[in-house]
């Protein structure tokens, strides 16, 4: 009976998010009105209205009133991000006749806010699909916490789960519903003041609006084949760095800062650090792009800081080719999108803080072989100090999700290997496996309309763990195979922390 409850209640919570894309899927057709694409009408009608209908489906199962616990909300919020993707699938299936694999790779990468694309020319692409890629990025950027201001005040999801179920801290606000509004009024806020900044490069209002909406969400869609290399504008570039930037800081930033508390944004450690990252970055690739690739110190310097901050954001945007780069430049950038941006933020990758808190752990194991046994060395992070068990608890579990990552890349780059034969070099494959768990999009050229579809289906998968940073599609498939176990679903006394929340998501 405890199982059909839980059963019950993933069905139930993800009508409900399915429902509130109902509505939300609605403003494209603003766009198919101004541009006057009557034919895209039925395409883009079929995403709305699918969700809504099966939201109102899945919404009339009866469940129990009780706060479920965290594996549940892991379990639903892992179902609802595949679900999306297959319904935002739709419009391109429809509108353009695409196979629903190319365009689940679409949805999926658009939702997840990565960036690769199966559309080999977005010339040819209607005006309200375009948008509707550059609109899925920008909702999947603020990710399914914005969802939940769809339900109802006591909701069976606490917000605050769903919001560390994307790997967010939980130290925002005190008023659920009223964190959410105010997270969207600070991200529409934020993409209409950085619309007005890019078009001071001379860029029509809807370029300038998709190139915000993807940069801010850390995304990768652009209106163009050629990507920004279609605008040949270094003042388009300099001016979407601080967009993406903009992306990869934590929210808890923009409401410190709506306070009137200017000095946090500098004062977080995780935002200097990411500074700190893209600046040694932007050096250190445009110096090997100068000495490696013979590159002029003016190109070097635009295309290697460029690529290095969308790197570090994990954002898409690509203004170089970066399969004709060395390997040392490449493995730079790949390590910088393997990192990833804050917590809390749009990016993916294994978070800043992720990396803090393991260098802290590291340095706290170490010390401990130069005391006796019977001497406690505290572990301090981010002002405060945890008990021994405790600190062992949240560093293992930091490590366990960076060991995941780690060994997810190097199985997809190995079956990659195995089931596309190409010309492509172990760095490169090892490159792209890295961009796509990370969602970031940018690409060497590995993975496109024509490679084949085992491959296609290897990357949707990646973007899929990378945004749910994997522990959640674990607990679910071991929910299935192996059944759905009491303990999965019941939290250990006294604890009421998120299976891979480390220390960083429990502090201010």
């Amino acid at each position: 009976m405890k199982r059909l409850d839980h059963l019950a209640m993933i069905i139930h919570d993800v009508g409900r998010i399915c429902r509130f894309l109902g509505f939300l899927s609605l403003l494209p057709f603003v766009v198919l009105v101004i541009f006057q694409e009557w034919d895209m009408i039925i395409p883009m009608a079929s995403a709305p209205v699918a969700f809504l209908c099966l939201g109102y489906l899945l919404t009339r199962v009866k469940v129990r009133d009780y706060e479920p616990p965290v594996s549940i909300m892991l379990v639903a919020v892992a179902i609802a991000w595949f679900l999306i993707a297959l319904i935002g699938a739709l419009p391109f299936v429809l509108g353009m006749g695409m196979s629903y694999t190319d365009s689940i790779f679409e949805a999926m990468s658009g939702w997840t806010s990565t960036g690769f694309t199966m559309i080999p020319s977005l010339e040819q692409v209607p005006m309200t699909l375009l948008f509707w890629r550059t609109y899925m990025q920008w909702i999947g950027g603020i990710g399914i916490i914005a969802f939940g201001i769809s339900m109802r005040r006591r909701s069976r999801f606490s917000l605050f789960q769903i919001f560390r179920s994307e790997g967010k801290p939980d130290d925002l606000m005190p008023n659920l519903m009223s964190t959410g509004w105010r997270m969207w009024k600070i991200y529409i806020f934020l993409t209409l003041l950085f619309t007005g900044l890019i078009m001071l490069a001379g860029i029509p209002l809807w370029d300038a609006l998709n190139l915000v909406m993807v940069a801010i969400a850390t995304g990768g869609f652009t209106l163009h084949s050629a990507g920004l290399a279609y605008y040949n504008n270094s003042l388009l570039e300099a001016l979407l760095i601080p967009v993406m930037l903009a992306g990869a800081i934590p929210f808890k930033i923009y409401f410190l800062l709506y306070r009137g508390k200017v000095t946090a944004l500098f004062r977080d450690h995780a935002v200097r650090l990411l500074l700190l990252l893209a600046l040694a970055g932007s050096g250190i690739v445009s110096l090997e792009l100068y000495l490696f690739n013979g590159f002029a110190p003016a190109m070097a310097l635009r295309e290697g800081a460029f690529t290095a901050v969308a790197a570090i954001c994990t954002c898409g945007l690509q203004n170089a080719d970066v399969h004709v780069w060395t390997a040392i430049p490449l493995a730079v950038i790949a390590l910088l999108i393997f990192i990833g941006g804050a917590m809390g933020s749009m990016a993916g990758g294994i978070k800043i803080n992720r990396l803090m808190l393991a260098y802290e752990g590291v340095k706290w194991w170490f010390r401990r072989f130069f005391v006796s046994n019977r001497v406690i060395v505290p572990f301090r992070y981010e002002k405060r100090t945890l008990s021994r068990e405790m600190s062992e608890m949240e560093i293992s579990k930091n490590m366990l999700v960076i060991a995941l990552y780690v060994i997810t890349i190097f199985a997809a780059t190995i079956l990659c290997l195995h089931l596309y034969i190409t010309s492509f070099r172990l760095d490169e494959v090892l490159f792209e496996c890295i961009s796509a768990l990370s969602n970031s999009g940018i690409t060497v050229g590995f993975i496109t309309a024509t490679s084949p579809v085992a491959i296609k289906w290897i990357f949707i998968v990646l973007m899929w763990l990378g945004r749910l940073e994997i522990v959640p599609v674990i607990i679910m498939v071991l929910g299935i195979t192996k059944g759905v176990r009491d303990e999965l679903f019941t939290e250990p006394p006294g604890q009421g922390s998120h299976p891979y929340t480390s220390v960083t998501e429990e502090s201010g």
